[in-house]
């Protein structure tokens, strides 16, 4: 699993104008999902975007974690990710698993982030054309792949 994550004070993400997501104060997560990822993915990101301290504490030093600041988490899918771009300069998305595979493992890592954060979380509608409203924070923006765990 490939995951962009940026701390926003608010996002949203809409589907044929219509507003199905939208959070204040928290993570703003696009997360692409490929044949090689299995529940173990799913579950090492989760506490990975739960525990990931990019928030100030009261001396503005990022130490402080989404639970710990009991902020929110948007979750949207985007096949994109995992573009290559090797050849020509049309992107190729080979790598990017199919719904039948990439649905059941974005639904399991929604219900795992719901439990490692212990509250609801928002989402977008899986392989719908969404637009994305974002207002970074900082700006900070973390590029995390589950199979290349830095």
């Amino acid at each position: 699993m490939r995951a962009v994550v940026q701390r926003v004070t608010r996002a949203s993400v809409s589907v044929d104008d219509a507003l199905v997501g939208k959070i204040e104060v928290g993570l703003m997560v696009l997360v692409g999902i490929e044949d090689a990822d299995h529940f173990e993915d799913v579950q090492w990101l989760s506490a990975k975007l739960v525990q990931l301290r990019v928030f100030a504490d009261n001396q503005g030093i990022m130490n402080l974690s989404l639970k710990d600041i009991s902020g929110e988490l948007l979750l949207v899918s985007q096949f994109t990710l995992h573009a290559s771009t090797k050849k020509g300069n049309r992107p190729s998305y080979i790598k990017a698993s199919k719904p039948d595979f990439a649905i059941p493992l974005y639904e399991q890592l929604k219900k795992q982030l719901e439990q490692d954060l212990g509250k609801p979380i928002k989402t977008g509608v899986f392989g719908a054309d969404m637009k994305l409203e974002i207002l970074n924070d900082g700006p900070v923006t973390i590029i995390i792949d589950t199979k290349n765990k830095e």
